[in-house]
């Protein structure tokens, strides 16, 4: 409701400054100054609203483009104004826009973008028209980074301006990169532990659990212990769990995330300590909040001696949302 109320507020101002100049210009000229100033904290007033509010009387008359001011810093781009005659910034992805033109406060959608109306999930609110990649299919960057549309490298192109490019349709193909290892795990004996980890990757990566001093895979042929993946968070990404259930002493030491695909190889380890203590009735657990780091070396936690000769570099790539 508040922009409706600075809307109207400022309508009737513009309506009564003519006034307002022949009593004190000086005045009047800093109340409005102001009053443009302060709109530009407020959300969804973005660009030239304002603007267009106050010559909204004006017609468009004839287009001098010599006169045009350049606009700089476009993340979508440079658009024609409603009068179709010099450009400005076009709104960037999720940002409000004018979904009729003949009405124009919020301003056009950049380039690949196009303004939609969603309906919000609250019905107690009105939906606003944002704008929306027309394509929301993942591209390859020049950089090596996939992005989740093409909007996105175009933002970051503009943000950097460096001589980013597409370089294939589809996501960059990768080693994978865990972007949430497994954390290091205390416990008693007779609870229930779980650890996780998230892998990302193009082709999607085989994600496996193994115990330092075992080069089989988890569960194996042990029932207290369970393995489960499923797609996402992210992306192209995957999640996978181990769990043990009343653990014993026995199941004490390094358990590694293992996940590969023909890009190559990245592991990520996390030790589980259990305390023989039966008599304790309460349920304690404590996660560590150190996570491991992608480049350690994990050979003093694993016994590679089956993948001896493997080529363990690979390129790291970031994922955009």
């Amino acid at each position: 409701m508040l922009p409706g109320v600075l809307l109207s507020l400022l309508h009737g101002y513009w309506i009564s400054a003519p006034c307002l100049l022949e009593m004190k210009p000086l005045v009047a000229l800093l109340m409005m100054v102001i009053a443009l100033h302060g709109s530009q904290g407020i959300p969804g007033f973005h660009h030239t609203g304002w603007l267009r509010l106050l010559r909204a009387g004006d017609s468009c008359g004839e287009c001098a483009r010599e006169l045009c001011p350049t606009p700089t810093g476009c993340l979508a781009g440079a658009v024609l104004d409603e009068c179709g005659c010099c450009p400005e910034c076009g709104n960037v992805e999720g940002q409000i826009c004018d979904l009729e033109i003949a009405n124009p406060f919020y301003g056009k959608c950049g380039e690949h973008l196009e303004c939609r109306l969603h309906a919000d999930d609250n019905q107690s609110e009105v939906p606003e028209p944002q704008c929306e990649c027309k394509s929301q299919e993942s591209v390859c960057g020049s950089d090596g980074k996939t992005y989740g549309n093409i909007c996105k490298l175009n933002e970051m192109y503009a943000k950097k301006k460096n001589n980013l490019t597409v370089r294939h349709d589809g996501p960059c193909e990768t080693a994978p990169v865990i972007s949430l290892p497994p954390r290091d795990v205390h416990n008693f004996t007779g609870n229930d532990i779980i650890f996780g980890c998230e892998v990302s990757a193009y082709p999607m990566p085989l994600l496996e659990w193994k115990k330092k001093g075992n080069q089989m895979s988890l569960p194996g042929d042990d029932a207290h212990i369970s393995v489960q993946a499923r797609g996402g968070p992210q992306k192209y990404g995957i999640t996978g769990w181990l769990q043990i259930q009343g653990i014993k002493k026995s199941d004490e030491g390094i358990y590694i995330c293992h996940t590969t695909n023909k890009y190559g190889t990245t592991l990520a380890a996390a030790k589980l300590e259990v305390t023989d203590d039966s008599s304790s009735s309460s349920f304690q657990m404590m996660a560590s909040n150190r996570i491991t780091s992608h480049n350690t070396d994990y050979r003093e936690y694993y016994d590679q001696t089956e993948e001896e000769g493997e080529d363990e570099e690979y390129e790291s790539g970031d994922y955009e949302s």
